[in-house]
């Protein structure tokens, strides 16, 4: 509520009388002063003119009602952040650090959730054991994929999943082996993503695939990316995958979704998980 100031009217005073033919001296003050307010609130009115569109000018587009701009479909991710590593230790792929290894903890190397998203409770940023890892994917390849983790210097399989509004479910692995030699193994001959015809280790249900150009334009130094989409015809969902590898660490990003997964959520995420790894 606005203040309001009550001030004590005073009593009038004397006029003294004016010279014939012109206005008594309180009258022509009256009329002054009349004029005064009127000028006065062409004034402010003006000035709260001039206030407003100085306003509009300075705010951002989306701010503006009827003037956003229609999202392009990007989640709304927090900002990113490079986890502490334990002290004396170099992050990779630096001078000091030839064996390109994660020193950092590999689950504060996931990604998180974007806004608004609904976090796996099995997949919520924790060590996940290597039957969980192979569950993602077809039964004719477990057994292989298994026995060969098994053979190389696997540490941990760290997870996080989630869910967005749209019906998109998102998981993120992330291996961290003994050494390069290893990780880059395991994905050449286990996974075969660089194949030329794509690789043989595929997600459960996937019968074909699409190898997916985008990574190409993905700039995060000292990573490998390799991305796919299950080919039409499929059931009632499709589903999206990627692969990361660097230094010591392979992820493997997956996305489905009912009807179609969405290009754009999936680059990004992609992207973002690469970031943190290189």
């Amino acid at each position: 509520m606005t203040q309001q100031l009550i001030e004590t009217e005073a009593a009038p005073a004397m006029e003294p009388e004016a010279p014939a033919g012109l206005p008594a001296p309180g009258r022509a003050r009256r009329v002054l002063w009349a004029v005064a307010r009127w000028t006065a609130a062409v004034v402010v009115c003006g000035g709260v003119g001039a206030g407003t569109a100085m306003g509009i000018t300075v705010l951002d587009r989306n701010d503006v009602p009827g003037l956003a701009t229609e999202s392009d479909g990007r989640w709304e991710y927090p900002q990113l952040r490079l986890p502490a590593l334990p002290a004396d230790r170099p992050r990779p792929f630096t001078e000091a650090n030839d064996a390109e290894i994660h020193y950092a903890d590999v689950r504060r190397l996931l990604l998180p959730a974007p806004a608004g998203a609904t976090v796996d409770p099995e997949l919520n940023g924790g060590f996940v054991s290597t039957d969980a890892y192979l569950a993602l994917y077809g039964k004719e390849v477990r057994a292989e994929m298994k026995a060969a983790l098994a053979d190389s210097t696997l540490r941990h399989i760290a997870a996080r999943g989630w869910t967005t509004p749209d019906g998109t479910r998102t998981s993120v692995h992330l291996l961290r082996f003994g050494s390069v030699a290893y990780a880059q193994d395991f994905g050449d001959t286990s996974v075969q993503y660089s194949a030329a015809d794509g690789p043989k280790a595929l997600p459960d249900g996937v019968r074909s695939l699409v190898t997916e150009r985008f990574t190409d334009d993905v700039q995060v130094p000292d990573t490998l990316r390799y991305a796919f989409r299950e080919k039409q015809p499929y059931g009632p969902e499709q589903t999206r995958w990627a692969y990361v590898h660097a230094g010591d660490t392979l992820a493997l990003i997956t996305q489905t979704r009912k009807g179609e997964a969405l290009d754009v959520p999936f680059r990004q995420t992609v992207t973002l998980q690469a970031q943190l790894l290189g």
